[in-house]
């Protein structure tokens, strides 16, 4: 930068040129790795490997997109258009593919050996390509105008703030920084162990399945299938991906960036389609493991109808415990109200219900939670578009907890107004309904209070010392078991409540969340053998290979040696 602060071309240009720069070693080189000049059209301001515009899609200028099967873009026989969530404009024409198309799909599954692209064995030089390709994409990521786009991309498709859309090309990027170079090399580390005698040693691998799925719902359209579908390849799988056709656009521009950073267009196949059609291309095309991130229910039919070869990031009804503790009451409203409301609820890490100690109770704390949701706006979109949910499904169920005996509604409880949000989406006061603790825990109100609304919408509820024990009850009966928060810096309680649950992916100390997970931890559910995770080189491995051994036994037999009685 120069001195006022200001980017100087020349060095900027000198830099990008460098990291950009092919690969020395042609047998690491498996494409022409991109010069400045493919960088950007420099004329015109737009990406050479873009092909949609997010400021310029519109009704009267729609967006198109394409399915990717076996290194080729590809148009289909008919189209569906999707929907503005913030006006209702046909925005994008994007594939509909029919059950007579799916034929090459089912080839791509099925043309990945169950040894994969590449192994700890075999093709081994993929491991440095693929440390390579990370590197460029993390460095055209930290581009200001590629990380815009994508922001912009990401706000178009799904209606959240700028901030939230901007995280996740953040932690995209630092994600990919962090598998730059040897750390893809590193995710195939074996091991070995002496064995009985002379010659023989065992060696520990993971090894890929070979042809796999991924299956990615719209929440994430960015962070979730670019860091599973890389962490499919990483580990020697041939991917096919679909993510929500409401938010696939984001994917796929990415995965053109995936081809302009170096990545093999063959490695992976991307499927516009609806459910039911790509359920039938994973049957057919025998898929080794699917990933699926999104609704319980979806989580269960994949498991029956794909015979148990899944891995599940399904439904999270996440809890918050604020403890007896209080401290920093302020941080902890702020950090509540951005749990319940950031993205409008529509995450799957969101806080569903806050069992609050009644020492914050006296000292305001709910007070302080409904000022905060107030803030709220579609102006700035901290409120958005609900796109799982309607107004009228919202306010039923709101309807069916506020029925419940001492059950009211502290905030919210009515659609938004003055907008243009379509019928078919939600548009939604951040909303708060409080529910008595023994009234949760009876059996004909806690399946409707532990029902996860997908948007603005928590369940609130009180206890004291002596309810703890029905706390955590309810923490057990709950079936998901995604991220949960335990605000108190009270070791003893923290203790207590952490050696009592499961939640994959657990946050304690006064500063506990439930949303917001970086990508330099584990994210992920527990209490299920389907459960996956995200992130870490452990999730990779553990979602992506599976354990095999190999024994070596190449010590001479002795010479003395008999054969033994048959036994």
């Amino acid at each position: 930068c120069r001195k006022d602060g200001r980017e100087h071309p020349q060095i900027r240009h000198m830099l990008l040129r460098t990291v950009l720069r092919p690969l020395r070693s042609a047998a690491a080189r498996p494409r022409h790795f991109p010069s400045m000049t493919s960088f950007r059209t420099l004329s015109t301001g737009k990406f050479s490997w873009a092909t949609v515009d997010p400021e310029q899609m519109s009704g009267a200028n729609p967006a198109k997109a394409q399915n990717l099967v076996r290194g080729e873009w590809q148009d289909t026989k008919s189209t569906t258009n999707i929907i503005d969530p913030l006006n209702g404009e046909e925005f994008l024409v994007t594939p509909n593919t029919q059950l007579d198309e799916i034929g090459p799909f089912v080839e791509g599954l099925r043309s990945c050996p169950k040894y994969g692209l590449h192994n700890p064995l075999c093709n081994v030089e993929r491991y440095v390509m693929l440390g390579e390709v990370c590197h460029r994409l993390s460095v055209l990521l930290g581009d200001q105008e590629i990380e815009d786009f994508f922001t912009r991309l990401i706000q178009r498709s799904v209606g959240k703030s700028w901030a939230q859309c901007k995280g996740e090309v953040v932690t995209c990027r630092k994600w990919l920084e962090s598998f730059s170079g040897d750390n893809v090399r590193n995710l195939g580390r074996s091991f070995a162990l002496p064995g009985d005698h002379a010659g023989q040693e065992t060696r520990g691998y993971r090894w890929p399945f070979g042809g796999v799925a991924v299956i990615t719902p719209f929440n994430f359209p960015l962070e979730i299938p670019l860091i599973q579908t890389l962490s499919a390849l990483f580990m020697g799988n041939r991917p096919l991906v679909k993510v929500d056709e409401k938010v696939q656009i984001v994917f796929e521009q990415m995965v053109r960036l995936f081809h302009h950073a170096g990545l093999p267009k063959t490695d992976l196949d991307l499927l516009w389609s609806n459910g039911p059609l790509c359920m039938e291309v994973l049957k057919q095309g025998d898929s080794k493991m699917t990933l699926f991130t999104g609704s319980q229910p979806v989580a269960e039919l994949l498991t029956t109808e794909l015979r148990g070869r899944v891995k599940l990031e399904d439904a999270g009804f996440d809890w918050k415990i604020l403890g007896p503790d209080v401290l920093d009451i302020d941080y902890v409203a702020w950090q509540s109200d951005q749990d319940a409301y950031a993205y409008t609820g529509q995450k799957c890490s969101a806080q569903s219900i806050l069992f609050v100690h009644q020492n914050w109770v006296k000292e305001g704390f709910l007070d302080k939670i409904k000022a905060l949701a107030a803030r709220r706006s579609l102006e700035d979109m901290t409120l958005g578009p609900v796109l799982t949910w309607t107004n009228r499904r919202i306010q039923l169920h709101i309807d069916q907890l506020t029925k419940i005996r001492g059950a009211h509604t502290l905030f919210g409880g009515k659609p938004l107004e003055g907008h243009s949000i379509p019928e078919c989406y939600g548009a939604f006061e951040p909303t708060a309904v409080f529910v008595p603790l023994a009234e949760i825990l009876r059996p004909e109100n806690f399946n409707s209070v532990t029902t996860e609304l997908f948007g603005p919408f928590q369940v609130v509820t009180e206890f004291n010392d002596e309810s703890l024990p029905m706390v955590l009850e309810a923490c057990e009966r709950m079936q998901s078991h995604l991220t949960a928060g335990i605000v108190s810096n009270d070791l003893e309680f923290q203790t207590k409540v952490l050696s009592h649950t499961v939640n994959g992916t657990t946050y304690a100390g006064v500063r506990a969340r439930t949303t917001g997970a970086p990508q330099n931890h584990w994210f992920g559910p527990a209490g299920d053998p389907r459960s996956a995770g995200i992130h870490t080189p452990e999730a990779i491995k553990l979602v992506w290979s599976g354990q095999r051994e190999i024994i070596i036994d190449a010590g001479r037999v002795d010479p003395t040696w008999t054969t033994p009685k048959a036994t």
